[in-house]
Formats: structure tokens, C-alpha cells, sequence
């Protein structure tokens, strides 16, 4: 039996790649499609607005990215925090990817905020600081490709440290076997990266456009992570009150 799997959508592509690309939504139904677990999905853009009916049923409730701030008080966002505390409340199953993982950590009582040590951006190696049972025990590190310039800066009560490096301490936590959050993009791909850069190398400048475009040729792990995701939703079943 399929996973069902809700994609809260916190974004809109930039138009030039909005052919090859479609959305956040759409890449992470690639990714996930390219996994042996089977899984079907759901994508509600709720920048637009757009949520599930009351009566639809999913086994996890995925955020995206996105490049609005996650501790901006903007009417979609705080209707969005509201959402994800009553599902939170609930018991549902929640995921959080960059601007998700941030808002997660915020709306569950943790922080958020504009990093000190300025855009993340390339692809990134974090230390793996646990393992939990869907992860593979054998993997000490993992890359993945990243565009930030905010960060958790303090986790909510309960959670634990997954992955973490010296730019990014907290880069990836769980809270029990109901949220993981992750603040990497195991969604990207080399090239959709390669042209977020090119659209930004003059905010990013020179020196940090040179050092991601480089970055991008160490392979990342993805695949893995969406794994690890599907597992996570896999292992345990909601626990919905």
C-alpha cells in the first residue's frame, strides 16, 4: 500500500525555470519516485493559499523551501505555523526541508534567524551526530545541496541533532518518530543549483559563487535522504488523537 504523502508548497520558481523545474512539489515527487517504497502525493501551494480539505487523509505532511524568511510575519506564514501546530497537536506526521525545517523548529518552540556566517550554498558535508532505526548505521557523513542564509539557531524541546557542521550546528533533527527536518535539499538536483547561483552570483559574489560552482562537483546524497524520509514515515504509523 502507497504512502500518501501531502506537500505543503512555501514557493513559487523563478520564472525562467518554472518549465524544466515546475515547483518544489514536483521535485520531490522525483525524488521520491526514485525510491522502492512506493508513495503518492498530494501538492497544496500554500503561499497561494491552498490547503487539504478536512477530509483527506496522509500519512506525513511535507514543507518545503522556500526563499521567504521563515520568522517573517507574513499572513501566509503565520496561517501556515497555525496549520502545523494544530496538525502537530493532532500527532500527524510532519517534515520540514530549509525554509520548512526552520519554520517547524519555530513553530515548535525553538529559533530562527538570519545566519551570521552569511549564504550556505553549494553542496555541504555535515557530521552525522545519531542514528535513528530508518537511517543506515554505516553512513558517518552526508552531503547535500544547499541555499540558505538562515538557520536554526536553538532546537525545540525533545529534539535531537541528526547532522550538523561547523557552518550549520544544527542541520538536521527529529522529535521522536512525529517530525524530521532536514535543512539541505535532498529534492535538488546539480543543475536546478547551478542556475539558482547563476541567478545570484552578483548578491553572492565572487568569491562565493566561485567556491559552490566548485562544491558541485562532489556528489551529494539525495537519493539517501529521501530514503531515510520515506522510511521515517514508513516505521512508525501516525499517531493521530
Amino acid at each position: 500500500m502507497s504512502l500518501r504523502i501531502c506537500i505543503l508548497e512555501t514557493d513559487v520558481l523563478r520564472p525562467e525555470l518554472t518549465a524544466q523545474y515546475q515547483g518544489y512539489g514536483r521535485m520531490f515527487e522525483q525524488l521520491f519516485s526514485r525510491q522502492t517504497i512506493a508513495a503518492e502525493f498530494r501538492v497544496y501551494n500554500v503561499m497561494n493559499g491552498h490547503y487539504p480539505s478536512d477530509d483527506e487523509i496522509f500519512d506525513a505532511y511535507l514543507v518545503t523551501g522556500s526563499k521567504a524568511d521563515s520568522f517573517a510575519s507574513d499572513p501566509w506564514i503565520e496561517t501556515l505555523k497555525a496549520y502545523l501546530l494544530k496538525l502537530y497537536a493532532r500527532g500527524e506526521k510532519l517534515l520540514g526541508v530549509c525554509f520548512g525545517h526552520q519554520l517547524l523548529a519555530l513553530t515548535l518552540g525553538g529559533n530562527a534567524e538570519r545566519a551570521d556566517k552569511g549564504w550556505g550554498v553549494g553542496t555541504h558535508r555535515y557530521r552525522l551526530a545519531a542514528h535513528a532505526p530508518w537511517m543506515d548505521a554505516q553512513v558517518t557523513e552526508l552531503t547535500l545541496l544547499i541555499s540558505h542564509q538562515d538557520q536554526v539557531t536553538r532546537l525545540p524541546e525533545g529534539a535531537t541533532v541528526i547532522a550538523s557542521s561547523d557552518f550549520c550546528p544544527n542541520a538536521a533533527y527529529h522529535i521522536g518518530d512525529q517530525v524530521l527536518c532536514f535543512q539541505g535539499h535532498p529534492e535538488f538536483v546539480n543543475d536546478y543549483s547551478r542556475a539558482l547561483l547563476d541567478a545570484r552570483q552578483e548578491h553572492l559574489g565572487d568569491e562565493v559563487y566561485a567556491r559552490a560552482i566548485a562544491s558541485l562537483a562532489t556528489e551529494h546524497q539525495g537519493d539517501l535522504v529521501g530514503e531515510w524520509m520515506l522510511r521515517f514515515i514508513q516505521q512508525a504509523p501516525r499517531q493521530v488523537s
